[in-house]
């Protein structure tokens, strides 16, 4: 299901309840693409993808949660926030892996590509956002 809500800049923001499971990422991605493209701001889909991606699978990975609400929302012309909630209030910590490790590089990739994003706490749990900004043309 795909609720629409307005935004600010009266552009619609999108968002998916969806099982907490890996598999969900895909359908993460696919939301986020297409809101992105609707908006004509393609040059954010790589980027919003690999953020989406990372904060789902935290989720999954170290929260322990049944369901994930993904979202976009268009904050300004040049700028869109990509958020994942869930139940668990446990709030996620950047830390880098150990050598040799296969995980733990989700927040690091989330940092590296937002240009801010940070950890909402909620009476019911957590929302974990990061914005992405359209880089001025030269």
């Amino acid at each position: 299901m795909i609720a629409t809500r307005y935004s600010a800049v009266d552009v619609p923001g999108y968002s998916e309840t969806l099982p907490c499971e890996a598999e969900s990422a895909s359908r993460a991605r696919h939301l986020i693409r297409s809101a992105l493209n609707t908006w004509g701001l393609e040059s954010l889909i790589d980027s919003g993808l690999l953020v989406v991606s990372e904060l789902v699978a935290n989720s999954v990975q170290h929260r322990g949660c049944t369901l994930v609400r993904v979202s976009i929302q268009r904050r300004a012309e040049d700028r869109v926030r990509v958020t994942v909630s869930d139940k668990s209030r446990a709030v996620p910590l950047v830390g880098g892996p150990e050598a040799g490790d296969e995980t733990g590089r989700g927040l690091v990739i989330v940092e590296s590509l937002a240009d801010v994003w940070a950890v909402d706490r909620r009476r019911w749990g957590k929302v974990v956002w990061a914005e992405l900004f359209v880089e001025a043309s030269a």
